[in-house]
């Protein structure tokens, strides 16, 4: 019989650390709490209960009354989530809704996370990883003729060594953004002797360098074999790759994907917008 693997619930990936707003709050203390805050719209809960949520949209509709209790303009209720729902069920009723942010209750009616897009997005990368990783694998054993075994861990970054020689400064933003908001995708790399040989994630590696982390998640490749010298290491021994501080970072181009997703964008436009995730990151310390 064929088991089948566990699918993610929320409880999974839900945030358990909630900026939320009491009824007996104003519309002018509501409106300046979430403007301050990185959301569009926050719960509203009484003695930890959820009984609502208000939007930003929402609030707009009542800028002239500034000095009324969040009681008297919300919505009673709000749609939400369970911790043991599945996270496909979470990501249907987001998207069937248009809803950004699902609250998350238990048995009692006590909001207990909020779940996100951005959550899900991150389920639906972590669960496409493990094709990924087997593709690097298999390509990895059939080009180098090895066995390599498969582990989880975390790697140091003194002990990482780079195949890439060049970053991107706006996809370092980028990543350091996604890193700060909990989209841990893991390094894919390749033990050796002293170190580790970076397949996959360079960038992601990099940004966490820059945020001064010490370590980093990844699925560690194990050969059967360490005399065997990868394609890899030769190339990063040509480029005289040792540590990531031999990396170089690129300021003045931008990266493929960004250059892609931003084509609409005028110059000015990619600056600000550059600039707007510089600041949410210096913003937002971990």
């Amino acid at each position: 019989m064929i088991k089948m693997p566990k699918q993610p619930t929320v409880s999974d990936y839900m945030v358990t650390t909630i900026q939320s707003v009491g009824p007996d709050m104003t519309v002018k203390e509501v409106s300046k709490k979430i403007s301050e805050s990185n959301f569009h719209g926050l719960p509203i809960t009484q003695k930890d209960y959820l009984v609502g949520f208000i939007t930003a949209k929402e609030l707009l509709r009542f800028t002239d009354r500034p000095d009324s209790k969040i009681r008297e303009v919300m919505k009673m209720g709000t749609m939400c989530a369970v911790p043991e729902m599945s996270m496909e069920d979470a990501m249907r009723v987001l998207f069937r809704y248009g809803l950004r942010n699902l609250p998350v209750i238990d048995k009692k009616g006590k909001l207990v996370g909020m779940i996100s897009n951005i959550d899900i997005v991150r389920s639906h990368i972590e669960r496409s990883r493990p094709a990924k990783v087997m593709s690097v694998k298999t390509f990895l054993e059939q080009h180098n003729d090895i066995h390599l075994k498969m582990v989880s861990g975390d790697v140091h970054l003194s002990e990482v060594l780079p195949t890439q020689k060049e970053v991107f400064m706006d996809e370092l933003i980028g990543r350091s953004y996604e890193l700060k908001r909990g989209l841990n995708e893991p390094l894919i790399v390749v033990k050796r002797r002293k170190g580790y040989l970076v397949v996959d994630g360079h960038h992601r590696v990099m940004a966490a360098k820059q945020m001064g982390r010490e370590t980093f998640n990844a699925v560690i490749l194990e050969p059967d074999n360490y005399n065997v010298t990868l394609g890899l290491e030769r190339t990063a021994e040509k480029w005289g790759l040792r540590s990531l501080d031999d990396v170089k970072i690129i300021e003045g181009s931008k990266h493929p994907f960004i250059e892609m997703t931003t084509r609409m964008m005028d110059s000015g436009e990619m600056a600000k917008l550059s600039e707007r995730l510089a600041d949410s990151n210096r913003a937002d310390p971990e």
